[in-house]
């Protein structure tokens, strides 16, 4: 009898969960934003719906990080972030993938460090492994942030970083 073939992006993530349920966090709000962790799918879905001024606010609220910092991070000046505010229009394909990319990082960073505060300590503190530069002095394009997310993954798997 031929074994059937299950898809690599099934395994993938059926392997993703089983990860995040071993794992034995303590703190409730690492929980509930576990929870809200989007896959690669609902990612590409949610960039070609459209990123709004309501999910930037919960970025926002998520990362602690003020207008200034959240401007630089996402490689925009405040005045952009502060004028989608006003209205109900849809931020650009690229700022739209660079805020869901922060927010896959902040996702990433509390489900590893199991501590809000801890993560948000280590996103502004200089590290050996990117050349003496903290997480957050370059996540403000694709490369770093997929830098830092790579970091993260080294820290997750306990290879010293």
């Amino acid at each position: 009898m031929a074994k059937a073939k299950i898809p690599t992006e099934k395994v993938n993530l059926i392997s993703e969960k089983v990860r995040i349920l071993k794992k034995k966090t303590t703190k409730f709000t690492t929980k509930a934003i576990i929870a809200n962790k989007m896959t690669p799918l609902e990612k590409m879905e949610k960039l070609k719906s459209g990123v709004y001024n309501s999910d930037l606010e919960k970025l926002k609220a998520r990362t602690g990080l003020p207008y200034e910092k959240l401007s630089k991070a996402l490689a925009v000046t405040k005045t952009t972030l502060l004028n989608k505010k006003r209205g109900t229009q849809k931020f650009n394909a690229s700022l739209s993938e660079s805020i869901i990319g922060l927010e896959d990082i902040y996702l990433y960073g509390y489900e590893v460090f199991e501590d809000q505060v801890k993560f948000k300590q280590w996103m502004f503190t200089p590290n050996r492994a990117l050349g003496g530069k903290s997480p957050y002095d370059i996540i403000d394009n694709q490369f770093g942030r997929e830098e830092v997310k790579n970091l993260i993954g080294r820290i997750d798997y306990g290879v010293y970083s």
